[in-house]
């Protein structure tokens, strides 16, 4: 049996605490999946592309795969990374299995392994020398229709994808899917603003520019760019948005009045703000992003702590996300207040809090959510998405803010492949948590399987309103 087949992969190594924890697996394992943030084209699914070939699948859009290859001295150019990337698919696929080896013990190989045996149906490990030949089975697979993405849609179990999407797309993908008879599921759009409320993103005051002059009312201004930001967000909620998804720099929030933030806005239309006005602007939006939710019911989640594009040679031939955003320390506590002392207690405000730094997860999330009706606790995310992380994430904030106040996994995924991998490893990791606690009997094991159903399955569909 391969380590990827084995019924007992991510569980204790305890026996008894095993068997719990498989019983508390078996009450979820086949539940649907629930994903509501991630990064997979709507447009894939509508049009029902095939995947072109095994790098184009696998590798080259992972940043997850392709960043720890380059660490080890391939250029990006050749793992298929970038606008207008040349290099020959099975040139990038030698390039992956020849690096297999750096891949174990990580979270991306965990799932990589899962991938080939359970939806390519392969049982040899990429090497060197397998390489071209795993190269055409794959493609052969892919050839198949039963690899279409609408019918792996459905064999992943898949009932609600969340996509991220630009204030001024048109959605026409998603329109399209929702009036479609034979697509059975339901893909969401998600708002993410980052590019409007960004000073210091790229093309920013281009972007402003349009984003007022499509949806501002005729309004000009601070007041065209606020009008123009409600009025997408109404769009986007016609279109069955549930959220709107914040990749801010830090959690900060700031509360300006009318004058200032007008005065704010025109400087960083100019492009002429500091690195300090910057980040005041994008703080006073993101209470302005709070205060819309509260007012159109879209679930706020926040993804921030990132210093993203850390290298500025990268960046400029490759773009972004191509593997070097990195993680720095943040504030919750005192960032974020000026947001909950308005909006905290609202009623119907959902506020979901996401971070790459683990230090504030006892420390500042859990205390938050455990006090806060509106706050709740996002999945760990990215870098923390990893079974070793899960397991520290649920031990730091469980005994504050319990289980009641978890949002749910969340995939945060463009590899359509890693979807039923990722959302299987944290399903083995809650039951892991869950039989620890009832061996050493602090839950009961009925209390167990109530509690695992919920963070599965309920509690995403309680906190994103799906």
């Amino acid at each position: 049996m391969s380590i990827a087949s084995d019924p007992n992969r991510l569980l204790p190594a305890e026996p008894g605490v095993r068997a719990i924890a498989r019983s508390l697996l078996e009450q979820v394992q086949d539940l649907p999946i629930i994903s509501p943030h991630g990064h997979i084209d709507a447009d894939m699914l509508l049009h029902d592309t095939p995947f072109p070939d095994p790098a184009a699948l696998l590798v080259s859009p992972d940043h997850y795969v392709t960043r720890l290859i380059h660490a080890s001295g391939v250029p990006l150019d050749q793992l298929g990374v970038g606008p207008g990337a040349r290099t020959e698919p099975r040139t990038v696929w030698r390039h992956f299995c020849a690096a297999w080896p750096l891949f174990e013990g990580t979270a991306s190989g965990y799932w990589l392994r899962s991938e080939f045996e359970h939806v390519f149906g392969l049982t040899e490990e990429p090497s060197e020398a397998a390489a071209d030949a795993l190269f055409d089975t794959i493609s052969a697979r892919l050839k198949d229709p039963g690899f279409r993405p609408r019918q792996l849609f459905k064999d992943f179990n898949i009932e609600v994808l969340a996509t991220t999407d630009d204030p001024l797309d048109d959605l026409a993908a998603h329109a399209g899917l929702a009036a479609d008879p034979a697509f059975q599921g339901r893909v969401v759009p998600t708002f993410r603003p980052d590019a409007y409320i960004n000073a210091h993103a790229p093309g920013f005051a281009d972007n402003v520019t349009r984003l007022v002059q499509s949806a501002g009312d005729g309004k000009s201004g601070y007041a065209g760019y606020v009008t123009a930001l409600e009025n997408r967000r109404r769009y986007f909620i016609d279109h069955g948005a549930v959220s709107a998804d914040h990749g801010v720099r830090t959690p900060l929030t700031l509360k300006l009045d009318r004058v200032e933030a007008e005065a704010l806005f025109e400087k960083a239309r100019r492009g002429d703000v500091s690195a300090a006005e910057r980040d005041a602007f994008e703080a006073h939006m993101l209470y302005q992003m709070a205060r819309m939710s509260v007012e159109d019911g879209l679930v706020m989640t926040i993804h921030p702590g990132s210093f993203r594009n850390h290298h500025p040679g990268t960046f400029e031939r490759f773009g972004a996300d191509t593997g070097h955003d990195i993680p720095f320390a943040v504030n919750y506590t005192e960032g974020i207040r000026p947001l909950l002392a308005d909006f905290g207690t609202a009623k119907d405000f959902h506020l979901v809090l996401f971070t790459l730094d683990e230090t504030v997860f006892s420390r500042e999330l859990a205390p938050l959510a455990g006090f806060y009706p509106a706050v709740y606790l996002g999945a760990p995310w990215w870098f923390l998405d990893a079974p070793d992380a899960m397991l520290r994430f649920r031990s730091a904030v469980t005994e504050t803010a319990g289980f009641s106040r978890s949002a749910g996994f969340i995939d945060d995924t463009r590899a359509f492949c890693s979807i039923p991998a990722r959302h299987d490893t944290s399903r083995r990791i809650e039951a892991s948590f869950l039989a620890r606690l009832v061996a050493e009997h602090r839950i009961t094991e009925a209390g167990a399987a109530r509690i695992i159903v919920d963070l599965v399955d309920a509690s995403p569909r309680r906190v994103f309103k799906l």
